[in-house]
């Protein structure tokens, strides 16, 4: 299926780029897992225009429906990865999608899980994102940190170039059903060891197994592993870098939101899903 846009996150950002690529006649699908962080907020009160306090699943609500009325098509899916091949390429868990510009405004990326070790090995045999490192791993031994389709999707990618892949859960259950061809190791681990790149996985249970990467891939793909895997430069924090028109170093591969750092605000998601809505619209008109 073919897009002029196709917008990552159904939040402020995403909803009000939309609103925008929507009523410029431009085909506009917006995919989204579900609500996001404004499930979690009980009482808007400081946002411009509202006669009476709102929840963020209210908010949220009404956005989605006046999306829907200017012609907006909604996929409830899961992101796992976004290439390039003449248009974008969007895939999720049950489909591919092509697209002539991409907006990802999926909120703030989640931090790396608490684990001794894994801060000093990043770069140093940890990465977050199979297809910009795989190449690095060609015949050798590598692991995968996760336990959701996210994970099974890395590890999809490391297998066609590393010796074995394994996944592991870090004492969660894997919840998938699909079978796979992967070792799942669901033990909880305690540090990662090496000298001057990863070396070794310390379980809690006192057993070690010898590695030569991992790769972390917890929960959901976060805006900063998406934007990763295309080639947009991220900073220091996971933010994504944009410019004045909420463009990345890709062209037409677009931020917004809480994605971008700065001030977590509606307000700000708004402002920024405008500027992306409208940048987009000239470019694809110049195309």
């Amino acid at each position: 299926m073919e897009y002029d846009v196709i917008i990552i996150g159904s939040g402020p950002a995403g909803i009000s780029a939309s609103l925008y690529t929507a009523r410029a006649n431009l085909k506009t699908l917006i995919i989204s897992k579900g609500i996001g962080i404004l499930e979690k907020v009980n009482k808007i009160d400081n946002y411009y225009g509202l006669a009476s306090d709102l929840t963020g699943e209210e908010l949220q609500e009404i956005g989605i429906n006046q999306a829907e009325k200017l012609g907006v098509e909604f996929a409830k899916d899961e992101v796992v990865k976004i290439d390039y091949e003449e248009s974008f390429v969007v895939e999720t868990i049950n489909s591919k999608y092509k697209a002539k510009a991409v907006i990802i405004a999926t909120g703030t990326s989640r931090k790396a899980p608490k684990i001794v070790g894994i801060k000093e090995y990043e770069g140093k045999g940890i990465s977050y994102c199979a297809t910009c490192d795989a190449f690095f791993f060609r015949g050798k031994d590598v692991a995968v940190l996760g336990s959701k389709e996210y994970a099974l999707h890395e590890a999809e990618e490391l297998g066609r170039v590393a010796n074995s892949v394994i996944i592991l859960t870090n004492g969660e259950e894997r919840v998938e059903n699909r079978s796979i061809d992967f070792i799942v190791e669901e033990k909880k681990i305690r540090e990662f060891r090496g000298g001057d790149s990863i070396e070794e996985i310390h379980f809690e249970d006192n057993t070690i197994k010898k590695i030569d990467g991992v790769f972390v891939a917890v929960g959901t793909a976060t805006s900063s592993d998406l934007a990763r895997k295309v080639g947009a430069r991220i900073d220091e924090k996971g933010n994504i870098l944009v410019n004045e028109n909420m463009s990345t170093n890709v062209p037409n591969l677009y931020a917004c939101g809480d994605c971008t750092g700065g001030i977590l605000q509606i307000a700000k998601a708004v402002y920024e899903g405008m500027v992306a809505g409208m940048s987009i619209i000239k470019s694809i008109k110049n195309i």
